[in-house]
């Protein structure tokens, strides 16, 4: 059976559970075992090493209760798995000398919960998910496709701007970064790890021996502040063979900006943070009196531009009210004119995350270390024939190409234009530029549209006369 057809079977033996309710929580119930199931395929690796100490209890790896399909299940099961798994997983006794991978697996449990109440069903889905085999090259490489939709179902229930960030805006966003090996890349809002695996995988071209593995692995930083995105992530990296992934389980906002250390600063930033939120007072004292708001977003862009090293670069999504919001938007748009280079802003199309929300986005890249001169703004075209993206006809990475080959050369086409920062600064840091060099669609005369309103408009009031006729004439018969 294809992997793909895998993950739908344990889902649909999921739904005739009586404890697991919704998607979140049947997704949550699938990561924590595939986390199980993953880590044990690693240990497996890290066991051919003559130091390596296992990190989870003989008992408790997945090869010896769950990898026998004739195995425990039942009541059996229930009770193995609600107090012996997760009891002893969470209540792990842990020192300053142990694994940091042993650190890991009591992270990833504490924010874990078996929600399914049918020991029979744990054992029809612990069945299933045997039949993909994470130490084979090409089940790892379809698991990665799938995984991505077991994230979009999890976005499509998503509020506050947290939905989904689809995979051609993450890897064209990387692309143009180009992260180099050795450099501290950053998402301070990582969600379920899509930014960072696209660096990873960015990254790994560069690698050319074993040290270079390491160091990926210490240079990829995220932080997550729910607990199942967060074990989304950590399960996604170590798919993408980082061992011990450093994502926090922490709000990013807590910390005070102004108390900053070195090793808190970041060569690279690539996030889409949440917008539409509400961040609580205790939140906005560890921003400075004219940066604080409670809106999500604007705390997060100031954050990226604290956390940013001299020469540091980002490339963020933010939504178009950012571009022309004035108060605090205004002042962090002040603060990132003179103290960045905001070269580009690609303006994206309607249905971008569709079908999660309609709200317009843009892509903002910026460089620290000199003021803007000039932002270029390029126009993201849809492709022919579409009048907007859709869940079925979702962006494409090969779209990106038309920026790619224009990113480079730079000059004004009908997708390209530039504005001095003069004019920002004129329009009280308004950045939402219209397209210059686009004809605007003739509608026609007003009077004439009026009229063919009315016209049609009769029409239709005719034809809903004639059907009410038709149909008081059958009820008659």
């Amino acid at each position: 059976m294809s992997v793909s057809n895998v993950i739908k079977s344990v889902q649909d033996i999921m739904r005739q559970d009586a404890g697991v309710d919704g998607d979140a929580q049947r997704i949550s119930q699938l990561v924590w075992m595939i986390f199980l199931k993953v880590f044990d395929a690693k240990e497996e690796e890290w066991e051919l090493e003559d130091d390596y100490k296992a990190v989870i209890p003989e008992e408790l790896k997945w090869r010896n209760w769950a990898s026998d399909d004739e195995g425990i299940t039942g009541d059996e099961l229930l009770d193995f798995i609600n107090n012996k798994l997760f009891k002893e997983l969470k209540e792990m006794e842990l020192g300053a000398d142990s694994d940091a991978k042993a650190f890991l697996v009591k992270a990833v449990f504490e924010d874990s919960y078996n929600y399914m109440k049918s020991g029979a069903l744990i054992r029809q889905v612990v069945n299933k998910l045997n039949e993909i085999d994470f130490t084979a090259s090409e089940d790892r490489h379809l698991f990665n496709d799938i995984y991505e939709n077991i994230l979009k179902d999890l976005q499509s229930a998503g509020n506050s701007g947290e939905f989904y960030t689809p995979r051609p805006v993450t890897q064209f966003i990387i692309d143009i970064l180009e992260p180099k090996l050795g450099e501290k890349v950053a998402d301070f809002a990582c969600g379920t790890g899509g930014f960072l695996t696209c660096a990873i995988e960015h990254l790994k071209k560069q690698q050319k021996n074993v040290d270079d593995i390491k160091v990926l692995g210490e240079t990829i930083i995220g932080v997550e502040k729910k607990p199942l995105p967060h074990l989304l992530a950590t399960t996604n990296l170590i798919l993408h063979d980082i061992d011990v992934p450093n994502i926090a389980h922490d709000n990013s906002l807590t910390k005070d900006i102004r108390d900053l250390k070195e090793s808190d600063y970041v060569d690279v930033i690539a996030m889409n943070p949440p917008f539409g939120g509400v961040e609580e007072d205790s939140v906005l004292i560890n921003f400075p009196n004219n940066f604080q708001t409670k809106e999500t977003a604007d705390l997060f862009m100031t954050l990226m531009m604290y956390r940013l090293s001299d020469k540091g670069r980002a490339g963020v999504v933010l939504p178009d009210g950012f571009l022309f919001g004035e108060g605090v938007k205004t002042k962090i748009k002040e603060k990132l004119l003179s103290e960045f280079n905001l070269h580009t802003i690609v303006r994206m199309p309607n249905g971008v995350f569709a079908p999660y929300t309609g709200i317009n986005t843009n892509l903002l890249f910026f460089e620290k270390g000199e003021p803007t001169k000039e932002v270029w703004f390029f126009e993201h075209p849809l492709p022919q024939g579409y009048k907007n993206y859709t869940k079925t006809k979702p962006i494409k990475l090969e779209e990106f190409d038309l920026e790619k080959k224009w990113w480079n050369n730079r000059e004004e086409n009908e997708y390209a234009w530039k504005i001095s920062v003069e004019e920002i600064k004129n329009r009280n840091y308004n950045l939402d530029f219209k397209n210059p060099n686009k004809e605007e669609e003739d509608l026609g005369d007003p009077k004439m549209l009026l009229e063919k309103y009315h016209e049609a408009k009769i029409e239709v009031e005719k034809l809903q006369d004639a059907l009410i006729e038709e149909l008081r004439k059958i009820l008659e018969v």
